[in-house]
């Protein structure tokens, strides 16, 4: 048996990204999400000769009033293809805000294993999720 063994530094991320535009209640079919990323990807591959794999699921965000589901895609520094650490934060980061930008998505999170950032288009709030509108 002739089993070759790569590694790299750990390195995560996770992308929480709503299936529904705005705050509008319409759903965003997943398979559209899928295609966008297939598309992003081969275009890096073109362009700039990079390999970010995805890891994608499903999960539902409860905030309140807010039940929504939205897709967590999930990156490593692949060790068949790895990327300097600031190089994929980067290319992942272009690729949320692209993926924000296509589905109309107001806020998006990214977890790294270092730090949590969100991306902001607005302050605006989903208006299920309910508020202390109090002024004390």
């Amino acid at each position: 048996m002739n089993i070759q063994k790569s590694q790299t530094k750990p390195f995560s991320a996770k992308v929480t990204i709503g299936l529904e535009k705005g705050y509008s209640g319409n759903p965003i079919d997943k398979s559209l999400v899928i295609r966008f990323i297939q598309n992003y990807q081969d275009h890096l591959i073109k362009d700039k000769n990079i390999m970010l794999s995805v890891s994608l699921s499903e999960c539902t965000i409860i905030f309140s009033g807010q039940e929504e589901p939205h897709l967590n895609l999930n990156f490593i520094n692949y060790p068949k293809f790895p990327l300097d650490e600031t190089d994929l934060k980067s290319e992942i980061e272009i690729m949320t805000k692209s993926l924000m930008s296509e589905f109309k998505q107001n806020r998006v999170v990214i977890e790294y294993l270092d730090e949590t950032i969100m991306f902001e288009e607005t302050c605006q709030i989903d208006p299920r999720i309910k508020q202390n509108n109090s002024t004390q």
